[in-house]
């Protein structure tokens, strides 16, 4: 067994225990994301909003995956990315 091998064997278990928090709590942890991205948007006065949606995006994408919510292969059920918080 190589190096990678013997990694990837130790980290399986916390993978596991993250994807079932990722499951059980996905709607929290959105709403969390939508909330800073918010505040980050309004203390940055818009001027970074295009990259605050960006992230935003890629977080929830990330979770989302984590959560096995996305299989990402042909023909899986993918989630649709959400809609930013509409901007002040």
């Amino acid at each position: 067994m190589g190096l990678l091998d013997n990694l990837k064997a130790k980290l399986n278990p916390a993978k596991d225990k993250v994807s079932g928090l990722a499951q059980q709590h996905g709607d929290k942890i959105q709403h969390g994301l939508d909330k800073a991205a918010k505040v980050v948007d309004e203390k940055t006065k818009g001027k970074y909003s295009d990259k605050i949606q960006t992230g935003t995006g890629k977080a929830k994408g990330a979770m989302d995956r984590l959560a096995h919510k996305d299989d990402g292969g042909p023909g899986g059920t993918t989630t649709p990315p959400s809609s930013p918080p509409p901007a002040s």
